[in-house]
């Protein structure tokens, strides 16, 4: 992997873990309030999780495969 390849990937890799920060406190503000939107509430859990899963692959691709 080139030097460049390698810092776009880092780069996408902080904006998915920013994304991801941003969407569990608000899902923490709205699960607080006494009066939220179930649905938009579960939308919103599902796109962290998918974020999580997004996150995991491309922490993957930072990591060279070792050949046993």
């Amino acid at each position: 992997m080139d030097e460049i390849n390698q810092i776009e990937i880092e780069k996408k890799l902080m904006s998915l873990r920013e994304e991801h920060r941003d969407l569990d406190v608000a899902i923490e503000q709205m699960a607080s309030s006494p009066h939220h939107d179930q649905l938009r509430l579960g939308r919103m859990k599902k796109r962290k999780l998918g974020l999580k899963d997004e996150i995991r692959y491309v922490e993957s691709q930072l990591v060279p495969d070792i050949i046993a």
